[in-house]
């Protein structure tokens, strides 16, 4: 079994965005040179996400309105203990938690086997830093 290790390095400039990454795994896996096996791609940073879905804007729309119902900006120490420690992210935290750390994504015939309309995002809730993404891709 081969493997192959690619980071990816993101600074979105918004505390919110979504950014569609698949483009960058693809090439991860055409550079491998794996014709049969899997990619993980995960989030190295606790305040951000990779997920699956579609690339619609309306979607992505609803998704940064729903997350922000669930877990609100509040950079007070009032609303998260979180906050208490001198930080103001405990809503990014909550975020990526729902959204998810990674997805795995089967190679076939050095392809992403994908179902219709799936791509791979980048979800980041507390932007205007660096952060990485790892891309492990193993298989023969």
């Amino acid at each position: 079994m081969k493997s192959h290790t690619e980071y990816l390095t993101f600074n979105l400039p918004a505390r919110m965005a979504f950014e569609n990454i698949t483009p960058q795994v693809e090439a991860a896996v055409r550079t491998s040179g794996i014709r049969e096996g899997l990619v993980l791609v995960n989030a190295m940073h606790i305040t951000a996400s990779v997920f699956i879905n579609d690339d619609e804007p309306g979607l992505h729309r609803d998704y940064t309105a729903w997350l922000e119902r669930l877990a609100p900006f509040d950079a007070s120490p009032a609303r998260y203990a979180h906050n208490r420690t001198g930080e103001d992210n405990a809503d990014a935290h909550m975020k990526r938690q729902v959204m998810g750390r990674e997805v795995v994504v089967a190679i076939t015939g050095g392809r992403l086997d994908f179902g219709p309309w799936e791509q791979i995002f980048y979800g980041e809730f507390d932007g205007r830093r660096a952060k990485r993404v790892l891309v492990k891709v193993i298989g023969e």
